[in-house]
């Protein structure tokens, strides 16, 4: 089977961990948040992933900065909503604290890997 590009990068799979985390604790959402916040996290965090991957296919580097700051900002998204979770007592500190780390992990990496498309372009 072949492996694309994506899959080989360690954003892309530290990105893969954190939504497949995102997905079990949101599991335990309140019944009433399915088509909420529930719904509304998984997608963000899918499509912090799913951007990494879908610019990795893209011929210029200003095409695959663009999917890449698309990946930053859906991940900004699931941070609000964590933010939100926590408030509303859906997820424990300890949950919300250790999420946060990795999304400051993802955050560093997506912005790393943007700066090196961004300098790529000149």
């Amino acid at each position: 089977m072949r492996t694309y590009s994506f899959e080989k990068l360690e954003v892309w799979q530290k990105a893969r961990k954190l939504t497949n985390v995102i997905y079990l604790t949101s599991k335990n959402f309140p019944d009433e948040e399915k088509f909420g916040l529930t719904s509304q996290i998984r997608r963000a965090a899918v499509s912090v992933c799913s951007n990494i991957a879908e610019g990795t296919s893209r011929n210029s580097f200003k095409d695959k900065a663009r999917f890449t700051e698309m990946s930053y900002t859906s991940l900004m998204e699931v941070l609000n909503q964590l933010i939100i979770s926590s408030d509303l007592s859906f997820i424990a500190q300890e949950q919300y604290e250790s999420l946060r780390t990795q999304i400051d992990e993802v955050s560093y990496m997506i912005n790393a890997l943007h700066k090196s498309q961004l300098n790529s372009i000149k």
